[in-house]
C-alpha cells in the first residue's frame, strides 16, 4: 500500500508541481493512522526525496530562476524553521486532537482558495514584477510548510504567477527547486525531534521514484490546469474529514467529562437520626 501511494503522489508532483506534503500528510494520517507529527516529518523527507530526482531536470531544461529563488529562500528559511519548531511544541504537549484541527483548518483554506484560482481567466499579458514582496511573502508560506508539509507547491506557484514575469516552465522549475530546499531543511528539524518512521518512509520513497520518472515522462502530454482543480477539491473534502474528526473527539462525553470541573455537593441530606 505504501508502495502505491508514494506512486501516485511523485507522479502528481511531477505533473502538477504540487502535492507533496499537501497530498502526503492527510493521507498518511486518515488511511494509515500514522500520527501527525510523524506524518509531517515523513511528508517533509519524502517531499525531499522525490523533488531531488525533478530538481536536476528542472534545471537542466534551464527552468529555475536563480535570483527568484533567492528571494523565496530569504523569507522561506526562517518561516519553515519557526513552524516546525510550533510542531514540536505542539507534539510535545500532547495537543493532537488540536494538532489535527489546525491541519484540517489548513487544507481546507489552502484548498478553498486553490479552487477559486483555478477559475481566473488565464492572463494575457504578463504582470509587472513585484518579485521584491516575495520574502515577506515566502515567510508564512515556509511557517506553512514547517507545520503541515503543505503549502509550498501550490502556494509559491500562485505568488510567482502573480508578482513575477516568469514563464510557466520557469514557474514550476522555481517552484519545485524551492520546494526542495524548504523541505530540505524543514525534514532537517523533524529528523532531529525524532519524528519519523523509516521503514515506511522508505516504502514511500521506492514507490516514488518510478511515479517521478513515469510523471515526467507524461508532463508534455496530460494538461496541467484540470489536474489540480482535481487535487484541491479531494483535499478540500479530506481537509474537511479532519475537522469533522477533531469536533468528533471534542464533543464525545468522555472528552466533555475529563474537561468538565468537579463540582461538590453542599446540599447532601443529613441522613443522621435526631434524638
Amino acid at each position: 500500500m505504501e508502495y502505491v501511494i508514494g506512486f501516485f503522489i511523485a507522479t502528481f508532483i511531477a505533473l502538477t508541481g504540487v502535492g507533496a506534503g499537501t497530498v502526503t500528510v492527510p493521507v498518511l494520517v486518515l488511511f494509515l493512522g500514522v500520527p501527525a507529527p510523524v506524518a509531517v516529518g515523513i511528508g517533509l523527507m519524502f517531499a525531499t526525496a522525490v523533488k531531488l530526482i525533478l530538481v536536476p531536470a528542472q534545471i537542466a531544461r534551464k527552468n529555475v530562476s536563480w535570483r527568484t529563488l533567492g528571494l523565496m529562500l530569504l523569507g522561506g528559511v526562517p518561516g519553515v524553521l519557526l513552524g516546525s519548531f510550533f510542531l514540536q511544541h505542539l507534539a510535545n504537549a500532547h495537543s493532537t486532537n488540536t494538532l489535527n484541527a489546525l491541519l484540517g483548518a489548513i487544507l481546507v483554506t489552502t484548498a478553498s482558495w486553490q479552487i477559486i484560482y483555478s477559475f481566473r481567466p488565464m492572463r494575457q499579458h504578463a504582470p509587472p514584477d513585484r518579485g521584491r514582496l516575495l520574502p515577506w511573502l515566502m515567510f508564512p508560506v515556509g511557517a506553512e510548510v514547517g507545520f503541515s508539509s503543505a503549502g509550498a507547491g501550490a502556494l509559491g506557484s500562485a505568488a510567482l504567477l502573480s508578482l513575477t514575469t516568469l514563464l510557466p516552465a520557469q514557474v514550476v522549475g522555481t517552484d519545485i527547486t524551492f520546494g526542495f530546499v524548504i523541505s530540505l531543511i524543514g525534514s532537517g528539524a523533524h529528523w532531529f525531534s525524532h519524528a519519523s518512521n523509516p521503514s515506511l518512509l522508505l516504502h514511500l520513497i521506492e514507490g516514488g521514484v518510478a511515479g517521478a520518472v513515469v510523471g515526467t515522462v507524461l508532463t508534455t502530454h496530460i494538461p496541467r490546469r484540470p489536474l489540480r482543480l482535481v487535487l484541491w477539491v479531494w483535499l478540500l473534502i479530506l481537509g474537511g474529514q479532519f475537522l469533522f474528526n477533531s469536533y468528533q473527539v471534542w464533543a464525545s462525553p468522555s472528552t466533555r467529562k475529563n474537561a468538565a470541573p468537579v463540582v461538590h455537593n453542599q446540599s447532601a441530606p443529613n441522613n443522621v437520626p435526631r434524638g
